[in-house]
């Protein structure tokens, strides 16, 4: 389980392909990873992976086919975001993040918006039915707050400190990002649809 607040960004140095997927090599910038051991969980991109080597600088993931088949952004030169797993006692500044990513969404825009930046994500249809006015959203890991809703594309304001911090400010129109919709609205849709 992750929170959305990411902890540093990171680059996947190589990319090879592995049985089953792909073994990916991560420079995990100023993650530090004194505390991370073989086992444990990285988000990355907000995909959780499973840590199978890990060194000062960098750490060792294996991707199976079916996340790169739901994923974008994790090719040899990427920047990607990457978050540690939270612990129980960790304070929870963005909102509950699994990890599983629901679809690759296409950014339709990103202008200024004074010293922030407005990002409007084209979304695959069948995940626009979570996607809500002021609810939580994951865009590449990162813990957002939808601002708008119009069918299945929806705007997020990047504050200057995230452009920072983040790939998102990286992002241009036609960029690929990772979605990961509020679970929360996936168990109430569940909820629902069980009523009889």
């Amino acid at each position: 389980m992750f929170t959305g607040i990411i902890a540093a960004m990171g680059r996947v140095r190589e990319a090879k392909p592995a049985r089953g997927g792909r073994k990916l090599t991560i420079d995990a910038g100023s993650l530090d990873l004194k505390d991370v051991a073989v086992g444990d969980s990285i988000a990355v991109n907000g995909a959780c992976l499973t840590v199978v080597a890990c060194k000062a600088l960098s750490f060792d993931v294996d991707v199976s086919r079916a996340t790169l088949a739901c994923t974008t952004g994790l090719a040899a030169g990427k920047s990607v975001n990457l978050e540690k797993a939270m612990r129980l006692a960790d304070r929870l500044g963005g909102h509950l993040v699994s990890g599983h990513v629901d679809g690759v969404g296409t950014v339709k825009r990103a202008a200024p918006a004074g010293g922030s930046r407005v990002m409007e994500v084209k979304a695959p249809a069948a995940l626009a039915k979570y996607i809500a006015r002021k609810g939580s959203i994951t865009v590449n890991g990162v813990s957002l707050t939808v601002n708008q809703v119009t069918g299945a594309e929806f705007t997020v304001n990047l504050i200057p400190h995230t452009l920072a911090e983040t790939n998102l400010g990286e992002l241009r129109a036609g960029g690929k990002v990772n979605l990961e919709v509020d679970m929360l609205a996936r168990y109430a849709e569940r909820l629902k649809g069980n009523r009889r």
